[in-house]
């Protein structure tokens, strides 16, 4: 196998990672500031205008998704793995701070209120994944700032707040012009910020940005110990359920699963379009028409389990959403909420409990009726980030009796096809390890084609396992892909690190030509393209998958239980 690892493409990368490494290993404060070059030379695909003097706007939205509210007030972050941790270093009452999160990434975060937030996090991942971020927010706060006093607007945002009424439309484009961001950038502002536009905007106004980072420790000991005590946790809460019993370890979401075999959305169809119908926008209920006219393709079994997540999340319905925990219980689900450690929760699902009129219909209800006799459970969790996916793959094959399979769902990016796509790799190059996985996928296209009505399903694919989002630029992927590599996520390259380890008697190599064709052990990786890197300035800050995002997630969640079910009925 021709193995030509394109090195060349990362040497900016890896300067800024070698930068912010060697900085993080002083026991004070450093400065974000002090980054900003070399983040800006790096040239990332998700931060294409860095050093442009007019706002990257998809980059701003992405970074103020991924992180939480308050940042707005932040100067301090704090980065540690543990409580333990955070008391060490004089911060005795992390503990008691406000829990905040950020809508685009679960992180484990606490704010004392003032200046300073405590992130926990999980792994090297974690590093990679949010000094970017803050550098980028940094950045493109400080251009707004900038542009908001110099051209005016920040008088005349002061002004219409005043007034009190609604900004008209030509007030909103002058604004838009005075920002140096097109319409639809505002429209997005509006869309993220809604009635806190222009006090966010007025905030951003009234100071430039200067981030101090710490980090309190890093060694592989401390994540280590952080997620043996997420395990330790898991344990306390489903010891009894999980015991000795046969597992399928399942990397996805907490929705997906659920919503197809507790039956809840689909026995409360009508209480679900009478709520979408009292909402003031119709698009909802005007999809669901359209359904039941068979004028569009879409499920309705995936729109229903759209809108319950919606009705759920309405404060107004906390009794249905009991109700719902309740009908879950009954068909074997244990839903165990994660600690103060990693941000992943955990879902074990008792297959001899499930209960086969229940079932979303394109799941084979004769399987279920000959699981009675089963052990195993599926151990359902929460994505992970990154290297968070070995350690929690490696904890849990040491503690529980027999795997007998590993799935894992994920969002991708896809530099030969289209949002939508479903993507299935047989090769993966991990840069952590930096080995080339060669392996059997357990799925092929025509396990996904018969769920997916809008996307394609490429399999044979290669993927490369990045170690963060922001660390890739335009010429890393021009290379990547003239080597075929077509998939682009974080968790495929540690799961197979952790499954090697699983297979063979020593640890993972470094730096080899890995073959898993003879592992006794059924695998397999599915991934959903949400973004396409390719086409400049579209990145998950500006394309959300929303509604139609549901179409692969639940095409592949459905290959996934389909296979567990033939497999464990088969004997």
């Amino acid at each position: 196998m021709d193995r030509a690892i394109p090195f060349s493409a990362s040497e900016e990368i890896e300067l800024y990672q070698r930068t912010y490494y060697s900085l993080l290993r002083s026991s004070g404060e450093i400065q974000i500031k002090s980054l900003i070059e070399t983040h800006a030379q790096m040239d990332s695909s998700l931060h294409i205008h860095a050093r442009a003097e007019f706002p990257d706007m998809a980059a701003f939205v992405y970074s103020t998704l991924r992180l939480p509210d308050c940042i707005k007030s932040v100067r301090l972050v704090v980065l540690g793995q543990s409580d333990e941790v955070f008391l060490k270093a004089g911060l005795t009452d992390v503990e008691h701070w406000q829990e905040v999160s950020a809508p685009g990434r679960r992180r484990k975060y606490y704010y004392d209120g003032r200046e300073t937030l405590a992130a926990f996090i999980a792994s090297a991942s974690d590093i990679d994944d949010l000094i970017p971020i803050l550098t980028a927010y940094e950045i493109e706060w400080n251009k707004l700032n900038d542009l908001l006093e110099r051209s005016g607007a920040a008088a005349r945002l002061r002004q219409y707040s005043e007034r009190g009424a609604p900004t008209s439309s030509g007030e909103r484009e002058q604004l838009a012009n005075d920002l140096r961001i097109s319409l639809s950038d505002w429209a997005t502002l509006e869309n993220i910020w809604g009635a806190a536009l222009a006090p966010n905007l007025l905030t951003i106004a009234a100071g430039r940005k200067h981030f101090a980072l710490r980090l309190l420790a890093g060694s592989l000991v401390d994540y280590h110990k952080a997620t043996q005590r997420w395990w330790n946790h898991i344990a306390r809460e489903a010891g009894t359920v999980i015991g000795n019993r046969p597992v399928y370890f399942v990397s996805s979401n907490t929705h997906s699963f659920v919503n197809l075999v507790s039956g809840y959305a689909l026995e409360h169809e009508r209480e679900l379009i009478d709520y979408i119908g009292e909402m003031p926008h119709q698009d909802l209920l005007r999809e669901y028409q359209a359904i039941q006219a068979e004028e569009v393709k879409s499920s309705k079994e995936n729109f229903l389990y759209y809108v319950l997540k919606k009705y759920c999340a309405d404060p107004e319905n906390v009794a249905a959403g009991r109700e719902k925990e309740r009908r879950e219980t009954e068909v074997g689900i244990t839903y165990v909420k994660s600690d103060r450690y990693l941000d992943v929760d955990a879902q074990v699902i008792e297959l001899n409990k499930l209960i086969p009129e229940r079932l979303d219909p394109r799941l084979p209800h004769e399987h279920v009726r000959r699981l009675q006799n089963s052990d195993a459970v599926i151990f359902n969790i929460d994505y992970p980030l990154g290297l968070a996916a070995y350690q929690i793959l490696s904890e849990v094959t040491q503690n529980v009796d027999q795997i007998k399979g590993i799935y894992s769902l994920g969002k991708a990016a896809t530099l030969n096809g289209r949002i939508g796509d479903v993507i299935i790799p047989n090769v993966v190059y991990d840069e952590h390890s930096q080995n080339t996985y060669l392996f059997n996928n357990c799925f092929t296209a025509r396990d996904i084609a018969p769920y997916l009505v809008y996307g394609s399903v490429l399999d044979n694919q290669k993927a490369i396992s990045v170690k963060g989002t922001f660390l890739q630029n335009r010429r890393f992927m021009e290379l990547f892909y003239r080597e075929g590599y077509t998939d682009i996520e974080m968790e495929a390259g540690p799961y197979l690190s952790a499954i090697y380890e699983i297979s063979y008697p020593r640890r993972y190599p470094v730096n080899e030509i890995v073959r898993l064709y003879h592992v006794d052990l059924d695998a397999g990786f599915l991934h959903y393209a949400t973004d396409t890197p390719y086409s400049k300035g579209k990145n998950l800050g500006t394309v959300h998958p929303s509604y139609y995002g549901m179409d692969p997630t639940y095409a592949t969640a459905l290959a996934v239980l389909q296979r567990i079910l033939k497999r464990e009925t088969r004997g």
